[in-house]
């Protein structure tokens, strides 16, 4: 049964937006959560966390934290002084340590497909925004997510500023001082799964493998996510 006081909010990250958090949601609302999905803005890692921030300090009551890919980056930062938040969980995500870059933590390990993937569109005052290309959207990013699906959240997805993949987290991090769990995406072709692997083992993180998901194992693999989830809350209530 869930604490009807503990919030799940969710925060995605980059070449997403909220909507591939619907079947997780609808989920954890079923089992008696309030639930907030985040607008992770995508700017700036600095900028983003502080957005994610005023959130949380929004919200009464003890959280989870969730955050995807990029968004495991925000949260981190996000978190800190944030009394309320009782957990973090990452998504096949990034767990920074201070002075690491995405970009950086991405290139540590091999297999990724993300440099190749990657389609930029430069923007006024020399900054540039990146895609994730459509036409490899499917085989690189959500792999075991149906091909109607993937065309659909190709095509709906948030680009994120080159300047916030490349940004180093400053400051402490979060999962230095609060619980956190991971869930590793066993056959992910942007975040290697060594690298979520090297990363959540520095964390301390309690870990689960899914065995050949993709990317987007939050949607792919609903059941999975929302039962770390449920476990991030339980043990943190």
């Amino acid at each position: 049964m869930a604490n009807e006081n503990t919030t799940i909010v969710l925060v995605h990250g980059a070449f997403a937006d909220s909507s591939g958090f619907n079947a997780v949601a609808k989920r954890l609302v079923t089992d008696g959560y309030p639930v907030v999905a985040a607008a992770n803005p995508l700017r700036g890692l600095s900028s983003d966390a502080a957005h994610v921030k005023a959130l949380l300090d929004s919200i009464e009551g003890p959280i989870v934290l969730v955050g995807h890919s990029y968004g495991g980056a925000v949260i981190s930062a996000a978190a800190v002084g944030s009394a309320n938040v009782r957990a973090l969980v990452y998504l096949a995500a990034f767990v920074p340590e201070t002075g690491e870059s995405a970009q950086a933590l991405v290139e540590k390990f091999p297999g990724s497909t993300v440099g190749e993937s990657l389609k930029p569109v430069p923007l006024p005052g020399g900054q540039v925004d990146l895609y994730i290309d459509p036409k490899v959207f499917h085989p690189h990013f959500a792999a075991d997510v149906s091909p109607e699906e993937a065309t659909l959240y190709s095509i709906t997805q948030r680009p994120a500023a080159g300047a916030a993949l490349g940004e180093p987290a400053s400051g402490p991090q979060a999962w230095h001082t609060i619980a956190s769990y991971n869930l590793i995406s066993g056959a992910d072709r942007i975040i290697p799964p060594a690298a979520q692997e090297f990363m959540a083992q520095r964390a301390g993180s309690k870990v689960q493998v899914v065995d050949g998901a993709s990317h987007m194992v939050f949607v792919s693999r609903p059941g999975a996510t929302v039962a770390l989830i449920n476990a991030a809350a339980t043990e943190a209530a």
